[in-house]
């Protein structure tokens, strides 16, 4: 074969090696655009607020302490029912109405005469060691409630404080520390009291009201009336999450941030609330849903609670205004004003 042949058989073509280049520059631009968008979406103030408190909240184990609180909040529970159980024995044992009437429901809906003899045992047992249940129950409730309001205390703390680690003076005494956790139970329990009565007094007053001016039939009404409802709710999960962040923190935090912070836990919260209402009657329907679905769906709740408290704490930590001290404009008016 001549070298003419050979040339025309293999003809050097440098066409793809050009085109190949010009797809390279092609996606090193897309790429640059990407990521010149990349900056100047993280660059936006609400952004880059979000972008450093989820830093915060993970590095800080954000998720883990949210776990914790779960477990805790899930634990408080077997003391508070049996409070309740006790309650239920002192409130049939001084009405023997009630008492007869419930053992002859007991009676006539079970057709097993068995299990009915067991329900109505079970039943005059709870009666007869009401006391010692009750109390037994109350210093379980007392000892775990310290112990899930101590969790959480550390927990905001952790997302709270300028650093990570603890300070010297962050290590309290043993018995001080159960003191502030108890009275800290205490103030939770009171705010959670008034946030619930105002929730359910504003509610059943609307109602009543709406009643009582003849206005049920006005379609338009139900509309605003949900707003308001909304609004109520809103306003009570505000004060829940204001006594939270302002008491349970070391230092206090900004004003500013705390009051947007705890807006946006209201919020949170009350859209968790508004989830979980949808979701449990569908998880219920199933038949393993029915059995375990009322124990999953309080666990996602407290969960989701939780975490909820603590990316809002993270929030409020790295919250940064035009007039905070390490900010350049601040920096430089200041400069200015000397």
């Amino acid at each position: 074969m001549t070298d003419k042949q050979e040339n025309s058989t293999h003809p050097e073509s440098p066409k793809p090696l050009i085109d190949i280049q010009t797809g390279n520059k092609t996606v090193d631009g897309s790429i640059r655009r990407v990521s010149r968008f990349a900056a100047w979406f993280q660059s936006i103030p609400a952004v880059a607020h979000f972008i450093r408190a989820l830093e915060r909240f993970n590095d800080r184990l954000g998720s883990q302490f949210g776990a914790a609180i779960t477990y805790f909040s899930f634990l408080s529970l077997i003391p508070i029912l049996m409070v309740s159980f006790a309650a239920v024995g002192f409130v049939l044992a001084s009405n023997q109405d009630l008492l007869s009437e419930l053992i002859n429901k007991i009676v006539n809906s079970i057709s097993d005469p068995t299990l009915a003899t067991t329900l109505k045992n079970t039943v005059n047992t709870a009666i007869q060691q009401r006391a010692t249940v009750g109390i037994t129950g109350l210093l379980l409730a007392l000892y775990s409630g310290i112990n899930w309001m101590g969790n959480l205390r550390e927990a905001v703390r952790a997302q709270s404080r300028d650093v990570w680690e603890r300070k010297p003076d962050d290590q309290e005494k043993f018995w001080k520390k159960y003191l502030r956790d108890l009275i800290s139970l205490i103030g939770l329990m009171l705010a959670l009291v008034i946030t619930l009565s105002l929730t359910s007094i504003a509610g059943a007053a609307q109602a009543a009201i709406v009643h009582a001016l003849g206005l049920d039939h006005v379609e338009w009404l139900r509309p605003a009336m949900t707003a308001i409802a909304l609004s109520i709710s809103i306003l009570a999960n505000y004060l829940l999450f204001l006594w939270i962040f302002w008491i349970l923190p070391r230092h206090k935090p900004r004003k500013k941030a705390l009051f947007r912070g705890t807006l946006l836990a209201a919020i949170g919260f009350e859209v968790i609330k508004f989830v979980m209402t949808l979701t449990l009657p569908k998880l219920a329907s199933s038949p393993s849903g029915a059995a375990f679905g009322s124990v999953l769906g309080l666990m996602a709740f407290f969960y989701f609670f939780a975490r909820l408290t603590l990316f809002c704490a993270a929030w409020i930590a790295t919250a940064k205004y035009k007039d905070d001290p390490q900010m350049p404009d601040a920096r430089r008016s200041s400069r200015h004003e000397v």
